[in-house]
């Protein structure tokens, strides 16, 4: 079993005009602060320019590393993203099963599902996830890498799918649907939302 990695994501929303200036400024700044942190690993920034939205993801080695570095960067980050945010979440997840080096570059893509359960069910969906879930995911022509994001104690987690670009995501709809039917049915998880977004920057601890 892969040892879990400890994510924190933020999700923004506002005024699609202000978002430009938003991601210029993160992708300028956030690599080199986040680098700077004792335990970083890797880091993503994707938007929705058209409807007004942005998530970012930072990977940790350790729950006090994803704790400490946000105290740190929590003031500049909120910053950063001033004027377009409106509304921010930020959430804590665990990595419980991803493609340990996905190649993506510029040109990516990332579909998100969101996902809800009895926390009594978290162990057989991570499970359904590792024999069914990835490895039919990882089967899909242009998927490049994919994650289960998991906070069983609350009954929530998050898929999401990173695609070599935009044309091999729209071509995965159909097969990723059945992937995630099968899958989703035999681990008792009810799907609450999906989100496409464009990669606008990606960076790791090791450049």
């Amino acid at each position: 079993m892969q040892e879990p990695m400890y994510v924190r994501t933020t999700y923004v929303t506002g005024d699609p005009a202000q978002l430009g200036a938003a991601l210029d400024a993160l992708s300028r700044e956030a690599p080199d602060l986040l680098r700077a942190q004792a335990g970083f690993r890797r880091f993503g920034l994707f938007a929705d320019r058209e409807v007004g939205k942005l998530l970012m993801g930072s990977w940790w080695e350790s729950e006090s590393a994803r704790a400490e570095s946000d105290k740190m960067l929590r003031e500049r980050r909120m910053e950063l993203l001033q004027p377009f945010a409106t509304t921010v979440t930020t959430e804590a997840w665990e990595a419980v099963s991803f493609t340990p080096q996905p190649q993506v570059g510029p040109g990516g893509w990332l579909r998100t599902g969101r996902v809800e359960f009895a926390p009594s069910d978290a162990a057989l969906y991570v499970s359904t996830f590792n024999e069914m879930g990835r490895p039919g995911l990882e089967a899909i022509d242009g998927l490049v890498g994919a994650t289960l994001f998991m906070n069983g104690s609350a009954g929530r987690g998050m898929v999401g799918t990173l695609f070599r670009d935009k044309a091999s995501m729209i071509a995965s709809r159909g097969p990723q649907a059945a992937v995630r039917g099968e899958g989703l049915k035999k681990a008792n998880v009810t799907l609450l939302s999906i989100e496409e977004f464009e990669l606008v920057t990606m960076a790791r601890a090791d450049g």
